[in-house]
């Protein structure tokens, strides 16, 4: 993984393909997001490299002639990183090593180097830890030297064990008690979640980076960390929110991402918990996000995944502050009109104005149309705590919105 204290002034090339699955306006858009990443673990983006390809070289990934180029590259530069926008093999990994002779990253990797850096809490640390390990296990390579002397002796005839057979071992029982580890966390959050009360759930799911810290910070009156960065809140959050005589419990989750590497769903198992367990989501989308309906389909597909899409949801589109379109003067016969020049009356006039599922338009920065917002949130919450509960319950609270 990377060294943050090297990675300050680390200086890297991006690579990607365009591909029969992967067009060049996609290829471009996920170097964009790439080099964002790039940007959170603390590298530096100088140079980007892209081959079209019917599908990546399942060596090299890339072909011979376009892999030389970009090792000239590094050479001339002294380059130090080269990071992959799609996880490699462990071949492919081997060979490019060979070839470029510098640090090779891929989307994978990094991913899992930017939660790391950002764990705060036993739970997450371990969490990252074992998702690390389990991408390591299949790309050990002579890690480690430690095992040199170990030629023969009294106790080492025979064939022994090569260092690379002993590095899998190791890594398997440090797997194993970090399994041991987070069911033990998992029983300890599952008895925190118990202890909540019948307070209803409301969890903020959405792409990472579209504010929903920011929406917290705003609705429950606290201070939760927001920053222009990806994956900037990592270790969830629960804070407790009072609208008009409703009291329920508001959840900021991790942010969600294209090729989320699948090791970091599996060891984040406790905390996509707070989603299944949630009654109400509120799907965050910044809407000034010009590729935003992607991230949308992203953010479905791993709900999916756990098992949450047919949950209750409110779309909530924030960022209007920050939405621009292109425009068409009246006497242009010629253009087209796409989404590209929607206003956002527009846009609330397509599926998010007929879809099943509530929609809302907000700026949580600049606190436009939170009333809006409050509204419908309290009247979801409420149907789903009448639903639950006897009404004489729901008269009992006597809480006012601060």
């Amino acid at each position: 993984m990377i060294d943050q204290r090297e990675a300050i002034s680390e200086k890297a090339v991006l690579i990607g393909v365009i591909t029969q699955l992967q067009n060049e306006t996609q290829s471009k858009e996920y170097l964009d997001e790439l080099e964002f990443l790039t940007n959170t673990a603390g590298g530096v983006a100088v140079k980007r490299f892209v081959q079209k390809l019917e599908k990546p070289h399942p060596k090299t990934f890339l072909g011979a002639g376009k892999l030389e180029e970009v090792r000239s590259y590094i050479d001339r530069e002294r380059i130090g990183t080269a990071i992959f926008d799609d996880e490699l093999s462990p071949a492919q990994l081997r060979n490019i090593e060979k070839i470029l002779d510098c640090k090779i990253l891929d989307r994978t990797n990094l991913i899992l180097d930017i939660f790391a850096q950002r764990a705060q809490t036993s739970s997450a640390k371990t969490q990252v830890e074992l998702a690390q390990h389990q991408y390591l296990l299949p790309r050990l390579t002579k890690l480690w030297t430690h095992l040199d002397k170990q030629k023969g002796g009294i106790g080492m005839r025979g064939p022994g064990e090569t260092e690379i057979e002993t590095d899998r071992r190791i890594i398997r029982d440090k797997i194993s008690l970090l399994k041991k580890k987070l069911v033990t966390i998992d029983k300890q959050m599952a008895v925190q979640r118990k202890n909540r009360g019948k307070m209803v759930r409301v969890a903020l799911v959405g792409y990472t980076n579209v504010g929903k810290s920011t929406l917290m910070n705003v609705i429950s009156k606290s201070d939760v960390f927001a920053e222009n960065k990806l994956f900037a809140t990592l270790d969830t959050t629960v804070r407790k929110v009072v609208i008009k005589n409703i009291p329920f419990l508001m959840t900021d989750t991790v942010g969600f991402i294209r090729k989320l590497p699948t090791q970091l769903v599996e060891s984040f198992k406790s905390t996509l918990d707070e989603v299944r367990e949630a009654d109400l989501l509120l799907h965050v989308v910044d809407i000034s996000h010009p590729n935003f309906e992607d991230h949308i389909a992203s953010v479905h597909t791993i709900l999916d995944e756990i098992h949450c899409a047919n949950k209750p949801t409110i779309m909530v589109f924030n960022k209007i502050d920050a939405y621009t379109h292109d425009t068409i003067e009246e006497d242009d016969l010629v253009t087209e009109k796409t989404s590209a020049h929607y206003s956002l009356e527009d846009w609330q006039k397509t599926w998010m104005g007929r879809d099943k599922n509530t929609s809302i338009f907000i700026s949580a920065l600049n606190k436009e149309n939170l009333d809006v917002f409050k509204e419908t949130t309290y009247e979801e919450v409420k149907e789903i705590h009448i639903q639950r509960f006897p009404y004489n319950d729901f008269l009992y609270y006597e809480y006012k919105e601060e």
